[in-house]
C-alpha cells in the first residue's frame, strides 16, 4: 500500500494574524517615507508594494486603494510626529523655551505637509475622512494632556484652558506649514516667530515664570 503524506497543515490563525500585521506594518512604513519625500501623485501603488517586498496585489488587499494607504500613513506618521514633539520640550526650563522647542520639532517634520494633504484629500473623498477626524482628535486630546502635565509638574500658568492651549498650538503650526510649502524660507521663519509668539501669549507671563526642578 503506498503511504499518502500527512496533509500540510493550516497555518494557526494567530501566526497569520501576526504575519498579517508585519505585512501592513511593512507597506505603511514605506509608503510614509515615499509619500513624505516625494508626495502622493509622485508615488505608485506598485512601487510601495515592491519596496515593502509584497506582491502589488497586498496594497488592495490592506488598504483597499492607494489613496486609503496615503491618508493611514499619513495619519499614523502625523500621531507618531505629536509624541515626538512632545518629547522635544521634555528638557525646556522656561514656557518660552518649550513653546520654542515644540513649534521647531514639528515644523521640522516632514509627516506635516502629508498630513494636510491628506486632510484636503478626503474633500473628494469622504469615505476616508473618519480616520483624519480621529486623528486631529487625538492630537487636541493628546496635546491637551501634555499641557495639563506641564502645568502641574512645572508649576507653569496659562490664561487659557489646556484644551484651548492645544488646539491653538496646533491649529498655529499647521498655518504655519501651509503658509511655508510654497513660499520663500523667510516667510515662514517669520510666520514661525509668529506663532511662537501667539502661543506664549497664553501663558501669564511667559517670561517670569521657570522651573527649576525635574519635569
Amino acid at each position: 500500500m503506498t503511504d499518502v503524506p500527512d496533509p500540510a497543515p493550516f497555518p494557526h490563525p494567530r501566526a497569520t494574524r501576526a504575519a498579517g500585521q508585519q505585512t501592513r506594518r511593512a507597506l505603511l512604513d514605506v509608503a510614509a517615507r515615499l509619500f513624505e519625500g516625494r508626495g502622493k501623485p509622485a508615488v505608485s501603488a506598485a512601487e510601495i508594494a515592491r519596496e515593502a517586498g509584497v506582491f502589488p496585489s497586498q496594497v488592495t488587499y490592506y488598504f483597499g486603494t492607494k489613496e486609503a494607504l496615503f491618508v493611514e500613513a499619513a495619519c499614523r506618521s502625523m500621531l507618531h510626529t505629536a509624541a515626538e514633539v512632545e518629547r522635544a520640550g521634555a528638557a525646556a526650563r522656561s514656557p518660552r523655551d518649550y513653546v520654542r522647542a515644540v513649534v521647531d520639532a514639528a515644523l521640522a517634520a516632514p509627516a506635516l505637509l502629508t498630513f494636510l494633504e491628506a486632510a484636503l484629500l478626503v474633500r473628494t473623498r469622504p469615505e476616508l475622512a473618519p480616520r483624519v477626524r480621529e486623528t486631529f482628535e487625538r492630537l487636541h486630546v493628546e496635546g491637551e494632556r501634555a499641557v495639563a502635565e506641564n502645568l502641574a509638574a512645572r508649576g507653569w500658568e496659562i490664561r487659557a484652558e489646556p484644551a484651548a492651549e492645544a488646539r491653538g498650538y496646533w491649529a498655529s503650526i499647521f498655518g504655519v506649514a501651509l503658509e511655508r510649502a510654497p513660499q520663500a524660507q523667510d516667510v515662514g521663519t517669520a510666520s514661525a516667530e509668529a506663532a511662537v509668539e501667539l502661543i506664549l501669549n497664553l501663558y501669564t507671563d511667559p517670561d517670569r515664570l521657570a522651573f527649576n526642578g525635574p519635569p
